[in-house]
């Protein structure tokens, strides 16, 4: 899709929006939020930037991107422990803080956008791990994270996405 300007426009009605494609997505399960704050089940209001793609190469062949990428391992992992100093970051497991897994048998995290939210720098209880990543088959919704279908995840990472504007609702 050339010509893109790399900002996608996430709706609260599950309408993802890039370059005048129309995908389907999943946000939280508690809907879209201007105050944020972690383990609420929302999607956080507002311009959020792409900084980085991670995937599981034994899984899914590197993605096209306008970001950097990098393949994750079984040792990865991301802190969501507000008390932790590692709080909002990438971690190696084992790690004694609470945190999330981010080498998945379910293959939501196969290929994973993570999205710049609180983390320039984290705040404590502010949410984390807000990633751009695979959808449930049913689209269930998230935990505070935007979801797309495989193909179309690849599809608006190829466009040169490079920021999520997620509307109120």
């Amino acid at each position: 899709m050339a010509g893109t300007d790399g900002i996608a426009t996430a709706r609260p009605d599950g309408v993802f929006l890039l370059a005048g494609e129309r995908y389907r997505a999943a946000l939280g399960r508690a809907g879209v939020r201007a105050e944020k704050s972690e383990g609420d089940g929302a999607t956080p209001v507002g311009l959020l930037p792409l900084r980085r793609v991670l995937y599981r190469a034994d899984r899914v062949a590197i993605p096209r991107v306008a970001v950097p990428r990098e393949p994750i391992a079984p040792a990865d992992g991301w802190c969501d422990d507000p008390a932790d100093p590692a709080y909002n970051r990438m971690i190696r497991l084992p790690h004694p803080a609470s945190h999330e897994e981010l080498w998945r048998r379910d293959g939501l995290y196969d290929i994973i956008g993570v999205l710049g939210w609180n983390d320039d720098p984290p705040r404590p209880g502010r949410g984390s791990a807000i990633f751009l990543h695979v959808a449930t088959v049913d689209f269930a919704p998230t935990a505070g994270c935007i979801a797309l279908a495989l193909p179309d995840l690849r599809a608006v990472l190829a466009a040169g996405l490079s920021f999520v504007e997620v509307l109120p609702g």
